[in-house]
């Protein structure tokens, strides 16, 4: 545990009253290696928290915490959409990952995560790599998320990416009658681990796609592998395509905010980016404009599924199994928003906070 500067203001973020419900925060600190660390722990109604460890060089600490806390909450909730015996936490590392990672510093992490005595378990995350697991697991068993030569699964993007696009598959059963993106235009925002791999989907399935990412080197090797697609100059150009059917958000959360909802010409938004809701009221935003939304925690969950099955001893196909299941639960949850007359985000909430009540009770 740490004194931390600016205290005040990460005391403010704690004890918010939109931030509120989290049984743990731990600061931690490590002078030794630079480890500056916050680890959230929102629920363990389902089971042992369970959330990746994101590395990001953060203006202040007060700005990490609330990203901790924004962030193990939503694992709870995709924890228990995905059907997993798991409640939600993350940590995040304060500082620039290409600076300041080290061997000892991820070290002193898994140190303070084995603190915790399994109440939350950790993977990957943006910033963190399989690779950097297998050196917290020296120090931590309640890690996950870690290479095959070292017990693991690896990457976890080949499951997140089918669970994104079996969401695709039920937007479009959905909405137009048809669980196939054959002769739809798609645009995807952010091309790396994920983003890769769900055009691959797409084009097999007979889409037409169209990309973006800030990162050059990105595009380019998704056009040498895929000449096919389209690139469009950034994401605002992206998102007002004319006859673009799916948006697919896959880089960092905040993509539907009040600049972009208006001018989206898309009618399905469904991608792999992590709270993709600026802020409350944009499914409504959404909703008012007919644009259907498949909510991001429930379509992206492929990869908490694999590194929840690597606690258990690795089995890809079950976990491929599990990750189809994505469909149902998608149409599940637009049944139930058009049942109650609310937005689809609204309504996989109301659904996995009914989970998570229920486990409470026994």
């Amino acid at each position: 545990m740490t004194d931390v500067t600016g205290a005040d203001d990460v005391l403010h973020t704690l004890f918010r009253s939109d931030q509120g419900g989290h049984e743990q925060v731990v600061l931690c600190q490590d002078r030794a290696t630079g480890l500056r660390a916050v680890i959230a722990i929102h629920s363990t109604a389902l089971g042992p928290a369970l959330g990746g460890t994101r590395f990001y060089p953060y203006a202040t600490e007060a700005e990490a915490v609330a990203d901790a806390l924004n962030l193990s909450r939503g694992m709870s909730y995709k924890n228990a959409m995905a059907g997993l015996d798991h409640g939600g936490g993350k940590a995040v590392i304060i500082g620039d990952p290409e600076t300041i990672k080290t061997e000892e510093l991820l070290l002193a992490y898994g140190r303070c995560v084995a603190s915790l005595g399994g109440r939350y378990v950790t993977a990957c995350d943006v910033g963190t790599y399989v690779a950097d697991m297998d050196v917290v697991a020296r120090t931590c068993q309640w890690t996950t998320g870690r290479s095959p030569e070292n017990g693991g699964a690896g990457d976890s993007s080949v499951l997140t990416a089918f669970g994104v696009f079996q969401g695709m598959r039920a937007s479009a059963q959905h909405l137009w009658g048809d669980p196939t993106l054959r002769g739809r235009t798609v645009g995807v925002a952010g091309v790396g681990k994920v983003g890769r791999h769900l055009v691959g989907h797409l084009l097999a399935d007979g889409a037409r796609v169209v990309i973006t990412d800030v990162r050059e080197e990105s595009v380019r090797a998704l056009t040498e592998l895929h000449p096919e697609v389209t690139v469009a100059a950034d994401t605002e150009a992206l998102i007002r395509t004319e006859g673009l059917d799916i948006y697919a958000p896959c880089a960092l959360g905040g993509a539907l905010n009040d600049t972009s909802v208006p001018v989206l010409t898309a009618k399905v938004v469904c991608g792999a980016a992590n709270n993709q809701l600026a802020h409350p009221g944009v499914e409504k935003d959404l909703a008012d404009r007919s644009i259907l939304y498949a909510p991001d925690y429930v379509v992206n969950a492929g990869g908490v599924i694999q590194v929840a099955d690597e606690l258990h001893g690795f089995d890809f196909d079950r976990c491929r199994t599990k990750a189809a299941k994505i469909f149902d639960t998608t149409l599940a949850i637009f049944a139930r928003a058009k049942e109650d007359g609310i937005p689809p985000a609204a309504a996989a909430d109301r659904i996995a906070e009914q989970r998570m009540a229920e486990a409470r009770q026994h």
